[in-house]
């Protein structure tokens, strides 16, 4: 599969590196808005700097990566489904249903491999745990809990452009939701407050976030959230069932853990989502090849990115308005 990256920053640094290391992919071209940040970052693969533009009219390049800002996702995904490429695009599609719902609109029309970036329905110990729960090891699923906090709340510029804590960093816990529960969500409960950074909080965003998930069997979800962790990056989940538990904990660089006299010592967790998903990242590519030569769906695709958005508005509406939130209320 020849690539090419759409965006050359931090995460598309991320997937050139995972492009370059796969055996059955090659990097071919690298496109970013700042002209000398893709001839950089191409020069380092041996790729070439093209235009956007020029990338979707290359018919030596068979998929399109597209990690540039999110206002772009929906348009670069449309031009290269028309174009005819395989696509793997970085969430959310787009901030709001409306768009999402015509950039799939586009995507029934013009059929392609198209893979969604939820990345961690690829990381090893969640997919174990997925795994687990399928196979019946804790019998009947009735609770999941997922944390997810991070290290450090980013600048409040970002703040302003990100669609808020629900849309741009809840939404993978409402991804991973959806697929551990295997089941629709009927109703959302959303509860938030500014504990960090006041800043956060006159941009009109929360930094620590609560969700409760009810399915239509009446299985429970909950979500906890913070854009704070002094100790790294914390992911957790856990799924109780009927007959046990099963528990993914969070990686560190060495999972080791001392015992003394003193108590126990473990090493803290890894720092961010580069070093926490590095693997899954890699397991994404894998994924997205072989959806493309096998011509079947891949692990996460478009419409996964729209019912996590769903999932999404409703925790928004449901922290604005009190109440519960049903999922027919959202279209």
């Amino acid at each position: 599969m020849r690539l090419a990256l759409i965006g050359a920053g931090r995460i598309g640094k991320v997937h050139a590196r995972t492009i370059d290391e796969h055996p059955e992919t090659t990097l071919a071209a690298v496109a970013d808005f700042h002209a000398p940040t893709a001839e950089s970052l191409a020069t380092e693969y041996g790729a070439r700097a093209l235009d956007a533009d020029t990338v979707f009219e290359d018919d030596e390049i068979d998929a399109v990566l597209i990690a540039s800002s999110t206002p772009t996702h929906a348009d670069y995904l449309e031009r290269a489904a028309r174009a005819g490429k395989a696509v793997l695009c970085e969430k959310p599609i787009a901030l709001d249903l409306a768009r999402t719902v015509e950039a799939l609109r586009v995507l029934e029309s013009h059929p392609v491999t198209c893979a969604l970036g939820f990345n961690r329905r690829h990381d090893p110990q969640f997919s174990a745990l997925k795994r687990a729960v399928m196979e019946g090891r804790i019998g009947n699923l009735e609770t999941l809990t997922i944390i997810s906090r991070d290290p450090a709340p980013p600048p409040i510029e970002y703040i302003g452009a990100s669609g808020g804590i629900f849309r741009d960093m809840t939404i993978h816990d409402f991804d991973m939701a959806r697929w551990l529960l295997n089941e629709p969500i009927a109703e959302v409960h959303a509860e938030g407050s500014c504990l960090i950074d006041p800043g956060i909080g006159a941009a009109g965003d929360v930094d620590t976030a609560m969700v409760t998930l009810i399915t239509n069997s009446g299985r429970l979800c909950h979500i906890s959230n913070s854009r704070r962790a002094c100790y790294g990056y914390d992911q957790r989940i856990e799924a109780f069932g009927s007959a046990g538990m099963l528990q993914a904990q969070n990686e560190s660089d060495t999972r080791l853990r001392f015992t003394g006299e003193p108590g126990q010592v473990e090493d803290k967790p890894k720092w961010f989502f580069l070093e926490r998903y590095a693997e899954a990242y890699r397991h994404e590519i894998n994924d997205f090849v072989d959806a493309w030569k096998q011509q079947r769906a891949p692990l996460a695709g478009a419409d996964d990115g729209l019912q996590a958005l769903r999932l999404a508005e409703a925790a928004e509406r449901s922290r604005h308005e009190g109440r519960r939130i049903t999922l027919d209320e959202i279209d």
